[in-house]
């Protein structure tokens, strides 16, 4: 659940284990039951709740456990979570913007500090680290859907900031406040997505060799464990992570 930044591809490379499945599926639901309480429960009539069931459906999580988490968005004394985001430094002074929904904001901040502390970072200020970042809406593309020039007009046209062809896929790249409306107009000629998300992506890139690499790989691992933590992004090169 870390966006689809370079650290998440390592992630999903490494496999999950029944334990760490568990977490990923439970803070999908959290985001399911958030976008359904604030929205329709219709996910053609709500972008959020589309994206996130699709986010799910990604993982491999059961068509039970979305219904159920649409459904427990009805429930008049449910939890009521609200989108913070955190923004610190860890090792080698690399910068992190963390989003989280959480129902207890002290809570949240208190456990991100602990754990950055504890690994040689340290919590900052709102706008001490997202200047550093691009804050964008970011679509993948089976090459097999569609062919490059439709695919490029219909983006553009809608809105889109820049297409890029990658291996597998071609790469949108929208301004987060045009990430839906991109979205739904792509969605009329491509019915499932490899991955959708808003994204904070760096400017640039903090190299680092493969000691420094794998503390900040275990810095990203114990603030994902984090039950409130839904999204992890950082500027750090992490190529060298063995």
């Amino acid at each position: 659940m870390a966006g689809h930044s370079h650290w998440a591809g390592i992630k999903h490379k490494k496999g999950r284990a029944d334990k760490e499945r568990s977490k990923i599926f439970s803070k999908l639901s959290r985001e399911i039951t958030v976008a359904a309480k604030l929205g329709d429960k219709d996910p053609d009539m709500n972008p959020r709740l589309r994206t996130a069931i699709q986010a799910a459906k990604q993982a491999n999580m059961p068509k039970d456990n979305i219904s159920r988490a649409i459904s427990k968005s009805e429930m008049s004394g449910d939890k009521n979570y609200e989108s913070l985001r955190y923004e610190g430094f860890g090792p080698s002074n690399i910068a992190l913007i963390i989003e989280t929904l959480t129902d207890n904001k002290n809570r949240s901040a208190s456990t991100i500090r602990t754990v950055l502390q504890k690994k040689g970072g340290r919590l900052g200020e709102t706008g001490s680290t997202s200047h550093m970042f691009f804050n964008c809406g970011v679509l993948h593309i089976n090459k097999e859907k569609i062919k490059e020039d439709e695919l490029f007009e219909i983006a553009i046209n809608a809105g889109a900031k820049d297409c890029l062809t990658l291996d597998n896929i071609f790469e949108v790249i929208t301004e987060k406040e045009d990430f839906y409306k991109v979205k739904i107009e792509l969605e009329k000629k491509i019915n499932a997505f490899e991955y959708s998300s808003i994204e904070w992506r760096p400017l640039n890139y903090i190299e680092l060799d493969k000691d420094q690499s794998n503390n900040v790989a275990e810095v990203l691992t114990s603030l994902e464990d984090l039950d409130d933590v839904q999204n992890i992004f950082t500027n750090a090169n992490l190529k060298n992570l063995q």
